[in-house]
């Protein structure tokens, strides 16, 4: 019903039925400060929408859940404007389960791409259903890395179950339905839309008992979901970056209003009350011993945050060719990271 959003939703339902609003009186919904284009709406429902609906829902695998189903997330019915319908595809047992949040930047770093994965299996092995909002970069990485470890993963999309957005995410859509859940309170046919996902964002936190951001621009709509998530009492937990990193800016801001700084996946657990004593590792550990006298020293040169073939040629007494040769060995073995602009990190 175009107009009428979750709140007004919840006004009707206080005062009628579900049966009992379609039936009702214009003066009745009058009564209840709705404007003669909403009360139109309602009295006039698209009937062939709700047709597509019950279409979709008479496929095996698809679940609608209302706000008074034994089913609806208990979590999620406890924030301030919760869905009154979620649509389903999948396992919809999983949203009753202890849900930990992944989100962060659609253009992460590599290293953020394996921060997110490692903690995510990390997460799924400990028992948590890994949620996310299945956008490409951190959230993507997410899903992923609880399903490499056959852990359980809900996505929340911002259309319609019929869609999948973005479009190159279509075997990450099919793999959730099938081992873990894709949630939206969007109707089939509904398409991407701007103003869906703040929304979207809400349900993420709103399911969740905790939130992790891995990594955030200052301008980001993954600080847009933290918001809500500290809205909504949850706990919110970020990765910390450098200073010089734009994609930590977001991150250490949230650390600053009182995030839990994160390193491992046990402080989560930790700050849950269920400690975990697996640790997390940002990959297989190599022996020092893999690296000769040069590569390490040159290792001990590059930071934790990015720097350029120049700076590490400056600062040492290589040459820029013997430089470039030692990082492609580094970087084969995992203990360092290439990022945008020809720059370097150290990764471990």
């Amino acid at each position: 019903m175009p107009g009428i959003g979750g709140k007004s939703v919840r006004r009707l339902l206080e005062r009628f039925s579900p049966a009992d609003v379609l039936a009702a009186s214009r003066a009745d919904l009058r009564s209840l400060d709705f404007s003669e284009r909403q009360i139109d709406a309602i009295l006039q429902p698209d009937w062939q929408r709700v047709d597509y609906d019950l279409s979709w829902l008479s496929q095996a695998g698809n679940y609608i859940l209302t706000l008074d189903d034994p089913e609806y997330p208990a979590q999620l019915r406890e924030i301030a404007d919760p869905p009154p319908v979620l649509f389903v595809k999948g396992k919809p047992e999983l949203l009753l389960e202890p849900q930990l949040a992944i989100v962060g930047s659609r253009n992460p770093s590599p290293p953020g791409v394996d921060t997110a994965t490692e903690f995510a299996k990390a997460l799924a092995e400990a028992g948590y259903t890994v949620t996310s909002g299945m956008a490409l970069g951190i959230d993507a990485a997410s899903h992923w890395g609880a399903l490499s470890v056959g852990g359980n993963t809900v996505a929340v999309a911002g259309t319609g179950l019929d869609r999948v957005y973005p479009a190159c995410h279509k075997a990450l859509a099919t793999e959730i339905a099938a081992k873990g859940a894709l949630v939206s309170e969007f109707p089939p046919g509904t398409t991407a839309n701007a103003g869906h996902f703040p929304k979207r964002n809400r349900i993420i936190s709103g399911l969740c008992v905790g939130l992790l951001v891995v990594e955030a621009a200052q301008q980001s709509g993954s600080l847009i979901t933290a918001r809500l998530a500290l809205e909504q009492n949850r706990e919110v937990f970020a990765i910390p970056g450098s200073i010089h990193n734009p994609l930590a800016r977001g991150c250490n801001g949230l650390i600053r209003q009182g995030a839990k700084l994160v390193e491992t996946a046990d402080d989560i657990f930790e700050e849950l009350g269920q400690y975990n004593q697996r640790s997390m590792r940002s990959g297989p550990e190599l022996p020092q011993t893999a690296l000769d006298l040069e590569q390490q020293n040159l290792l001990n040169l590059i930071p934790y945050s990015p720097t350029t073939v120049d700076t590490l040629v400056r600062n040492s007494s290589w040459a820029a060719e013997e430089v470039s040769s030692m990082l492609l060995v580094l970087e084969l073995q995992g203990y360092i990271a290439g990022v945008a602009g020809g720059s370097y990190l150290r990764i471990k």
